[in-house]
């Protein structure tokens, strides 16, 4: 029997997969991740992962940093860690440990993409990962009277040859260094690369991998989304941010701001967090958008199918009264809709009975979203839209949720208060309990 379910299991996962793979083929993806990802345990499974997105067809560019490494390079040299702002100070010697210690994790990173052994999620894959001089440097300069020397932010990101590499079926790979059209190496924050090639490719993802699951708000509560205003005011409110967040949150914004599809804040510290943040509704991590994912809004007839998926499951069990499609389309004007990240998870309709009461119907909301308050948000929405045209009572028949109705200001009545018309359209199977709200 546990056979059965977990062969039922996987493919109820496998077809809630289909979707994104559909969706992302052929779409852009920017993952950038410090040098402490490339040195942690995940390392591998990482490498694992961006092997599968690779071979779903999304093209992918992969930026990463040093930071760790360097800290390392500087330490055996004797050389002290000299920070102002947001940039190293970077002199001549402290240069030289940028560049070994990228070079290093570049190669590491490679090594990582090249895995190919037998009974590994690598077997029989080939991935041409790539370099280059994609990248154009230029000198940060001298900030606050500090001369920061061989520090450097982007000057400009070779979209076009970055795309010729993708369109082929490379990989590209981007370091947190880059030269200046004079020949100069300067040493880059690898986040404002990110933010940088994103931009520049007009990205439809843009995904860090930070030292927290994701942005938290002070009671270290995950935010799982954020518009672009949100994530700014958190900057200037997040003292409690991780040190990851407190420099990548700027560029997220910025990067959404610029027009980049969706930014994700996701943690390395725990295995599979890129496939469950890019392959499942929730996610697990944090997201930003320019606008919120979650409209509010009536419905269209390009919903109906949305509509029937998320009803069918309600109408197979019971809960709701069976609809035909056709009924749908026809009285698709009647439907107020939740549409969260293209899908739609909630609806509620609107009958008139005469001149002063209607029915509050249809009243739905997936069950992966019931704990957001949508439900709640729809009725709201049904009363506004009822007040409008002069209803002064609702009416909702039900089976199974008298008591959330009751808790929303609705009370149970004898079938005889139903307008005459309903009270012959009265199904005596059903022994639907009546609510009433006066509006």
């Amino acid at each position: 029997m546990s056979e059965e379910l977990s062969s039922a299991d996987f493919v109820a996962w496998f077809r809630s997969v289909a979707p994104y793979v559909n969706l992302f083929r052929g779409k852009t993806f920017v993952i950038a991740f410090g040098g402490k990802a490339i040195s942690g345990p995940l390392a591998r499974t990482l490498a694992y992962d961006v092997n599968l997105l690779a071979a779903l067809g999304i093209r992918l560019v992969l930026v990463h940093g040093a930071r760790p490494q360097i800290e390392e390079e500087l330490r055996e040299k004797g050389l002290p860690s000299l920070y102002h702002g947001r940039y190293r100070i970077t002199d001549a010697p402290a240069l030289d440990c940028v560049i070994d210690a990228v070079g290093s994790v570049y190669l590491e990173i490679e090594a990582l993409l090249s895995q190919g052994l037998p009974d590994t999620p690598m077997a029989n894959s080939t991935i041409r990962v790539v370099g280059g001089n994609f990248i154009t440097a230029k000198p940060v300069g001298v900030l606050d009277g500090v001369d920061m020397q061989y520090a450097g932010q982007v000057r400009k990101i070779d979209a076009d040859g970055i795309r010729a590499q993708l369109g082929i079926g490379n990989i590209v790979l981007l370091s947190c260094m880059g030269a200046s059209p004079t020949g100069e190496i300067f040493n880059l924050a690898m986040e404002e690369v990110a933010e940088a090639a994103a931009t520049a490719l007009a990205a439809d993802k843009l995904v860090f991998l930070t030292d927290s699951q994701g942005a938290t708000d002070i009671d270290g509560s995950l935010l799982d989304e954020l518009t672009v205003d949100a994530a700014e005011r958190l900057m200037t409110l997040g003292d409690w941010l991780s040190p990851d967040l407190k420099r990548y949150l700027p560029c997220a914004a910025r990067a959404s701001r610029a027009g980049v599809g969706r930014v994700h804040l996701i943690g390395y510290n725990e295995d599979g967090t890129l496939l469950r943040e890019l392959f499942s509704r929730d996610g697990v991590g944090t997201i930003i958008t320019r606008e919120s994912l979650e409209q509010l809004r009536d419905a269209r007839p390009d919903d109906i199918s949305g509509l029937v998926a998320l009803i069918e499951p309600l109408e197979e069990d019971g809960t709701l009264v069976r609809r035909s499609r056709e009924l749908l389309e026809r009285e698709i004007s009647r439907f107020s809709v939740v549409e969260h990240d293209g899908m739609i998870v909630g609806c509620a309709a609107l009958y008139p009975y005469g001149e002063d009461q209607a029915e509050l119907a249809c009243v739905a909301v997936h069950p992966h979203y019931r704990r957001w308050g949508y439900g709640e948000q729809l009725i709201k929405r049904i009363e506004v839209r009822a007040r409008a045209a002069g209803i002064k009572r609702l009416f909702v028949l039900t089976t199974a949720t008298s008591h959330w109705f009751k808790e929303r200001g609705f009370a149970e009545r004898p079938i005889a208060e139903l307008p005459a018309e309903k009270r012959l359209m009265y199904n005596l199977q059903r022994r639907s309990k009546v609510l009433m709200k006066p509006l």
